[in-house]
C-alpha cells in the first residue's frame, strides 16, 4: 500500500471509531464473509451510510477480506491501532512529548463563565499517531471529556485549546442522562498525550506526559 498519510489516517480513525464494533457484530452473526463488497455491503445497510460502505471498502481492499476481518478482530475496539496495523496510520514507538505549559483563563469565575485552557508541548523526536486527552472531574462527579487524534508528527512545539462552558445545557434531559450542573467549588481540567489510544494495551501505545489545572466556580 501506498505510505500512510495523516489524512488517511485521520478518515481510517474516523471510520473505525464510528464503526468497528458494527463490524465485528456482522462478522459475528453473518459467520463466513467472502468479500469485502459483501461485508461492507451489510455495513452500509446497517448503518444506514453508504459513505461507510464505501469508505470500508477502499480500507477492506487494501489488505484483503481475510486480513481485514483479521485486524478488526485483533484490534479490540482500538481504532488508532487497527489504522496503524492496517498501513493506514504511521508508528513512531521512539517518539515524545512534554508539557511546556497548561493553564486556564480566568481561573475563578461563576456559573455560565467560559473557560480557556491552554496546553503548550514539546517533541524532541516527533510524535506516533495517538490521542490527546481532555476531561474535567467535576463537583456532582459527572464525567466530561474530549479527546482528538494526535496526527504523526515531527519534532516541534504544538499548542491546544480547550473552551469549557460552564452553563448548564439546557437541552439535557436529567431523566435519560446525567446533567452537569456547573455547582460552585474546584473542578481540575486533566490532560493526557499519547502515543496511540490513551490506555490502550496494545503495540504502539504508551502515555507521552499528563498534567492538571484547576479553576473555581463560586
Amino acid at each position: 500500500p501506498p505510505p500512510a498519510s495523516n489524512d488517511l489516517c485521520n478518515v481510517c480513525v474516523q471510520f473505525a471509531g464510528e464503526t468497528i464494533n458494527e463490524l465485528l457484530n456482522i462478522i459475528l452473526n453473518v459467520g463466513v464473509v467472502g468479500s469485502c463488497g459483501e461485508l461492507c455491503g451489510v455495513l452500509a445497510q446497517k448503518t444506514g451510510s453508504q459513505t461507510l460502505g464505501t469508505v470500508c471498502d477502499l480500507l477492506c481492499d487494501v489488505e484483503g477480506i481475510k486480513t481485514f476481518i483479521n485486524l478488526i478482530e485483533k484490534a479490540d475496539l482500538d481504532p488508532i491501532y487497527f489504522c496503524e496495523e492496517l498501513k493506514q496510520c504511521k508508528v513512531n514507538d521512539y517518539g515524545d512529548a512534554t508539557i511546556q505549559s497548561f493553564t486556564v483563563t480566568p481561573t475563578t469565575g461563576s456559573q455560565g463563565t467560559t473557560f480557556e485552557a491552554d496546553l503548550t508541548f514539546v517533541s524532541k523526536n516527533g510524535t506516533g499517531t495517538g490521542q490527546l486527552v481532555f476531561e474535567v472531574d467535576t463537583v456532582d462527579g459527572i464525567p466530561l471529556g474530549d479527546a482528538e487524534l494526535l496526527p504523526f508528527s515531527p519534532a516541534g512545539t504544538y499548542g491546544a485549546k480547550i473552551t469549557i462552558d460552564a452553563s448548564p445545557d439546557p437541552d439535557c434531559d436529567p431523566t435519560q442522562q446525567e446533567c452537569e450542573q456547573w455547582l460552585p467549588g474546584n473542578y481540575t481540567i486533566k490532560t493526557a498525550i499519547c502515543n496511540g489510544e490513551c490506555g490502550s494495551k496494545h503495540p504502539h501505545s504508551s502515555i507521552y506526559d499528563e498534567g492538571e489545572v484547576t479553576f473555581t466556580l463560586e
